[in-house]
């Protein structure tokens, strides 16, 4: 049993009962919109929001009808945004299949993105859920104005820390944090109780991309070499951001004009994460981590002991011990 199969356990049949429910929420008339929605369910990856969305109810209370539709609202946002993402970043793979936009373009891929926030927002419509349509409908304005945010500033490489923490946790943190708060919801959770969820899916959310951040400047199994995207894409990550402020200026100087004028040359990028680590950009990055870990781990002492607290324990550490 792999330790994502052990995390569900608490949720096997609800997980399971998802699926189809989710797909039958996806349904459209229109044959070309049936097509790429099958191949989109094919390349489903771990589900870990809606994972987080039954825990988190099952933490709270009993699961209900509202906590499927909250899981199909949150799975249809999230699918949303990994379309558009990949019209953004003119990417053709996502997690080992042709993404969208490659198959079908980008105009293409764009409107099934909006038909997937319209289908999620009007389940929610249909079944009065009101409460968890604001929900939703905050983390869309939040990861829209993030994106936003980030390639404002990777334009001029201006991102101290507090920027980086506001992009990430409008970009991240609010989807994740959108999950716990939505499953809390679902379950008629006291208001203290949904923002306590509310807040430990930031946690969560934080620590992850931080994780994600610092796997570019490490050896991955793969290649057996950091991959340098963020470098290659002049996005200003917490490694980098901590090694430059903590450099001589003629150093810093030196660097920022590497990623600015960078022309796909390979030894740039050893050079810039040669001097992250030497800097102590990764230490530095990976001590954050664990301190947003340690915050989530503390909210969740909170709560009486159960299986999906045990589960949640453990989903937040593979968050950040995970390899990939």
């Amino acid at each position: 049993m792999s330790l994502l199969d052990k995390i569900q356990k608490p949720i096997e049949s609800e997980m399971k009962s998802f699926v189809p429910y989710f797909k039958e929420s996806m349904k459209s008339k229109v044959p070309l919109l049936s097509i790429i929605t099958n191949y989109i369910l094919r390349g489903k990856g771990k589900q870990m929001r809606p994972m987080f969305v039954f825990l988190s109810a099952k933490l709270c209370g009993e699961i209900t009808k509202s906590t499927y539709n909250a899981a199909v609202m949150i799975e249809m946002l999230h699918t949303a945004t990994l379309i558009h993402d990949d019209v953004v970043d003119n990417s053709d793979e996502r997690r080992g299949f042709f993404s969208v936009k490659a198959l079908w373009r980008s105009k293409i891929a764009v409107l099934v993105g909006d038909y997937m926030l319209g289908k999620g927002m009007l389940l929610a419509v249909e079944n009065e859920e009101y409460s968890l349509l604001k929900i939703i409908s905050n983390a869309v304005r939040e990861m829209s104005e993030g994106e936003l945010l980030q390639i404002e500033k990777a334009r001029r490489l201006d991102i101290d820390e507090s920027i980086y923490f506001e992009i990430i946790r409008k970009k991240t943190a609010v989807l994740i944090a959108s999950c716990t708060e939505i499953g809390a919801k679902s379950v008629n959770a006291s208001n203290e109780q949904v923002e306590k969820m509310r807040l430990f899916g930031e946690y969560v959310g934080i620590a992850f991309q931080i994780r994600d951040d610092i796997f570019d400047y490490q050896k991955t199994n793969v290649i057996g070499k950091p991959t340098g995207n963020d470098i290659q894409e002049k996005k200003m990550t917490l490694p980098i951001i901590y090694a430059i402020n903590n450099a001589p200026l003629s150093e810093k100087r030196q660097v920022l004009r590497a990623i600015n004028n960078y022309k796909k040359d390979s030894k740039t990028v050893e050079n810039i994460i040669k001097f992250v680590v030497e800097k102590g950009g990764i230490d530095y990055a990976q001590k954050v981590m664990l301190a947003y870990h340690a915050k989530a781990m503390d909210i969740l002492a909170t709560f009486a002991d159960s299986q999906a607290k045990t589960s949640l324990v453990e989903l937040l550490n593979y968050t950040v011990s995970r390899k990939k």
